[in-house]
């Protein structure tokens, strides 16, 4: 870099050397090694264990023995969480305790001997809209209809329609599953002063949380996030095991260490929300869709649910007589409610609009790819030219070309078929002013760049650090990246891929100051006209010192300087193609996913390297949310099934197919953005896509399960 740079404009693509590069994570070796320490592996001296004791059952009124859980050696607080009324949902926590050991924590919960006096309650949809059923909300079960277009004009489309596929698609209720659980270490010990570990999505939304709680200032409350094991959404704020940390941390003036059970997860810790939606949707016999109407249901336990509406993607704009109509509502039980789930809502409508978009294409023996091109296009007819030649380039990596039956099922089956599906995703992306990270060079040659940002495991720490060193021309190990702690400068909470377009310009900036302000102090006292920064030093052109040579000569504070946000740094909007090959065993019912490929569009890649990680990562979760992954519960008995990994299955390392994650270089933009919600789309629809083009059997209840397959082969004949 040289004095007379302006602009910290990123450099062409051409000329990076870690942005837009492969760049192993920064924080590989920590993780691979176990030294990383995450919330869970806290230890501090006098350190209490905190559990809860969850409601098992939707609506109970409980009477607890709470001088029994007292007496139990080694428990030091028991706080009842409910009064005299009933519960509003299954897992509602009824009672907390902390104790000096986990065995003395579990003694204390089961000496709670709780008694149940059974409530009504309604945990299906079906249930909860049938009339006399009890209430979850003081407003009824069922919200009223939100609607957007005019369904008379939608259903006069439709009448002049060459072809009509009516059909129902649903979702269930699938599980964030992060690695590590939701959970809080609480240190305090009764002074003006608290820190907080927490495994959060937010380092600086927790400090405040917990100031309420503790009745302490914010600036005296220290949150602490060096490393977290996921969490996809579900992981924003103090949350439940965060909050009842603090109060028992108050209570007893000791640290407390409260992390959830898989099973305490799976009953409190959030979800994706679950979703039927009725849909009509017709095309002309050239394959041009002329309309669609659909009815959706949003299943979000005692929240609302998510769902963007319909059509997902396609014809979002009239265009030669096309019109649409929606109606969404929420039906309310009483479990517990969805949260955030990587790309909110749109893994569900992705589903049915992709699933529609299929079976209009196979209905009029159209290649579904050339069906999907030709509905894809903008709102004055014209082709939308990222979608098609992202559609093209995943159905030549996966074959499709080559691929036997592309206009439909072959008409007799073996033992085993192969087939092929696609789905396509858009998403927002954008940042906003939020960030502020600082850069500081010592005269020792040591640079770190610091902001509060957490690190979900999707590489923040390392382009924190990469960038810098991109900007002063050093090693990348020269720089440490200090993030995650709410006393270093704000970081916005890592949601909806903001962070990437958020923090990313900010670090940019402060770099760029920073190497402008270390170029002046060089000129200054060496007396050079012209400083350049580069992989071989400091030089004016005709003489060239080290690094470290370089750094001696600043003032003796060195150099400070803060970023923040630069909008013609990031971008929006993004767009992405999958596709899906799978082979289905039709006397099993078994089906193996083979081959998975993906495209995205992101600007300018920070870590290519990390990027396409994030793209495997979102083909995995919906290759689980396609095949196994729901919750189950007996409505009768009013239990979850389904409490630990043993019986809620997600894509294991023997599940792995092929992947192939592809950054669409075609975008050229020299702006940033987020690719971790879009990559999740469009799996699960994919293979739902391939599996009849596989055996004509057209699954449309997520998961696609054995025997809904064995069923459907049935109905074949």
């Amino acid at each position: 870099m040289s004095t007379s740079q302006e602009s910290p404009a990123w450099k062409p693509r051409s000329e990076t050397r870690y942005v837009n590069q492969d760049v192993p994570r920064v924080d590989g070796p920590v993780k691979v090694t176990g030294r990383a320490r995450y919330t869970h592996d806290i230890r501090l001296p006098g350190m209490l264990i905190g559990r809860a004791l969850l409601s098992p059952y939707p609506v109970v009124k409980v009477t607890l023995n709470l001088e029994a859980a007292r007496a139990v050696p080694g428990v030091e607080a028991v706080i009842a969480e409910i009064g005299d009324g009933f519960t509003s949902r299954l897992g509602q926590p009824l009672a907390m305790l902390a104790a000096r050991t986990p065995e003395a924590a579990a003694d204390g919960l089961r000496a709670l001997d709780p008694k149940y006096e059974f409530g009504d309650w309604v945990l299906t949809p079906e249930d909860a809209k049938r009339e006399g059923a009890p209430n979850v909300s003081r407003r009824g079960n069922v919200t009223r209809e939100q609607t957007d277009g005019r369904r008379d004009d939608a259903e006069a489309a439709l009448e002049t329609s060459d072809v009509v596929v009516e059909a129902t698609y649903t979702a269930p209720v699938q599980f964030h599953a992060c690695l590590e659980t939701h959970g809080s270490v609480c240190d305090f010990r009764g002074g003006d002063e608290a820190t907080i570990y927490c495994s959060t999505q937010f380092t600086h939304g927790v400090a405040g949380d917990a100031a309420e709680i503790l009745d302490l200032p914010e600036n005296k409350v220290h949150c602490i996030v060096h490393h977290m094991g996921g969490g996809f959404g579900a992981k924003f704020g103090l949350d439940i095991p965060g909050r009842l940390a603090c109060l028992l941390s108050k209570e007893t003036g000791k640290p407390v260490h409260f992390m959830f059970k898989r099973a305490d997860e799976f009953l409190s810790g959030g979800n994706r929300s679950g979703s039927r939606q009725t849909m009509r949707a017709g095309a002309t016999k050239d394959g041009r869709m002329l309309g669609m109407v659909a009815d959706i249901d949003k299943y979000g336990g005692v929240n609302g649910g998510s769902n963007p509406g319909q059509p997902y993607i396609y014809h979002r704009n009239t265009r030669d007589g096309y019109a649409q109509f929606h109606t969404i509502r929420s039906v309310h039980t009483h479990t517990d409610g969805n949260r955030a789930m990587r790309a909110p809502g749109h893994p569900q409508a992705n589903f049915a609009t992709e699933s529609m978009v299929d079976e209009l294409a196979y209905a009029l023996r159209m290649d579904p790819v050339e069906f999907r091109k030709k509905n894809l296009v903008h709102a004055d007819g014209s082709p939308h030219e990222v979608y098609h030649r992202q559609l093209d380039r995943v159905a030549r990596e996966i074959g499709w070309n080559e691929h036997a039956h592309r206009t439909g099922p072959p008409a007799k089956l073996a033992d085993k078929m192969v087939g092929i599906g696609f789905g396509v995703a858009a998403w927002g992306s954008g940042g906003g002013a939020s960030c502020e990270v600082d850069v500081k060079i010592a005269r020792d040659g040591s640079v770190i760049s610091a902001v509060g940002s957490q690190d979900l495991g999707t590489g923040t720490r390392t382009y924190v650090a990469s960038i810098v060193a991109e900007e002063l021309g050093i090693p990348l190990e020269r720089v440490e990246a200090q993030i995650g702690d709410s006393r270093l400068g704000f970081g916005n909470p890592s949601g909806g891929s903001t962070t990437v377009p958020s923090l990313a310009p900010a670090v940019k900036v402060a770099a760029f100051e920073a190497a402008k302000a270390f170029t002046e102090a060089i000129a200054k006292a060496t007396g050079w006209s012209d400083v350049t920064l580069g992989v071989n030093g400091v030089s004016n052109g005709s003489e060239t010192m080290s690094w470290n040579d370089a750094c001696s000569m600043l003032p003796p504070g060195g150099i400070s300087v803060r970023g923040t946000y630069d909008a013609s740094l990031s971008t929006a909007g993004v767009h992405g193609a999958q596709a899906a090959k799978v082979e289905v065993d039709t006397r099993t019912g078994e089906t193996r996913v083979l081959e998975m490929v993906a495209i995205q569009d992101v600007g300018m890649p920070l870590n290519r390297l990390a990027t396409r990680s994030q793209i495997n990562g979102g083909m995995i979760q919906g290759m689980g949310y396609g095949l196994w992954e729901e919750r189950v519960l007996d409505p009768v008995l009013g239990v979850q099934l389904n409490l630990g990994m043993e019986e809620y299955k997600i894509p294991g390392s023997m599940d792995m197919p092929r992947m192939t994650a592809i950054l669409d270089d075609d975008d050229t933009r020299l702006a940033v953005t987020g690719v971790g919600e879009p990559a999740v789309v469009p799996g699960q629809s994919a293979i739902a896509n391939a599996i009849f083009n596989a055996t004509g059997v057209r699954l449309r209840d997520l998961p696609l399960s054995r025997d809904k397959i064995i069923a459907g082969l049935a109905n074949l004949g």
